[in-house]
């Protein structure tokens, strides 16, 4: 776990990739936050060390958490019925990676739908995905994916028998950098029009 009162060379670029993703200069960050320049420079540089007092404005301002800020991996969580969502990504912004193991369903289990911010990707590594999108309730395999704006009211559980593993994807802004690419073979025949 990386210590905000030992600042590696690895705190500071974590720091400078935060404000570059905000596309901020230093003097940017002096204003906003009242940090002066040169401590600003020194935190991203590793000849300062950073306090709580230091990183709770530079959080805020960088939409990042302090985990993310100083490297710290947060450790797999548990969740209400054997749900074990473990964080694959720890850079501040963008999108943010998991790997979710899902416990086999016990008994029947009833879909409670919800809807939030976001844009979603979810691809199955092992066992039955069961999914509910709106209307639509599907179940997935090893090798499935989908992907779905989360304003969809949505759910989703291990379909069963055995346990099942998934990579998701999430990020508000999923919707920008998403991009679909496809072999020479499939495009139109010879227009040269890509579509």
């Amino acid at each position: 776990m990386a210590d905000p009162q030992d600042p590696t060379p690895a705190f500071g670029d974590r720091l400078r990739a935060a404000r570059r993703a905000k596309h901020l200069t230093l003097a940017d960050a002096a204003v906003e936050t009242g940090i002066s320049v040169s401590t600003l420079s020194r935190l991203e540089n590793g000849a300062r060390r950073a306090t709580l007092e230091l990183l709770l404005p530079l959080a805020d301002l960088y939409d990042a958490s302090l985990d993310e800020l100083v490297g710290r991996t947060p450790p797999p969580r548990k969740h209400p019925h054997g749900r074990v969502i473990v964080p694959l990504t720890k850079e501040p912004g963008g999108l943010r990676a998991y790997k979710m193991l899902l416990p086999p369903p016990h008994g029947e289990v009833v879909p409670e739908l919800r809807t939030h911010e976001g844009w979603e990707w979810m691809y199955v590594l092992s066992g039955r995905l069961r999914a509910v999108l709106a209307e639509h309730d599907m179940v997935l395999v090893q090798g499935d994916a989908m992907e779905f704006d989360t304003h969809v009211p949505h759910w989703f559980d291990s379909a069963g028998p055995g346990p099942t593993e998934v990579l998701t994807l999430f990020g508000p802004q999923g919707e920008r950098v998403h991009v679909r690419a496809r072999s020479r073979g499939v495009w139109g025949a010879g227009d040269g029009s890509g579509s």
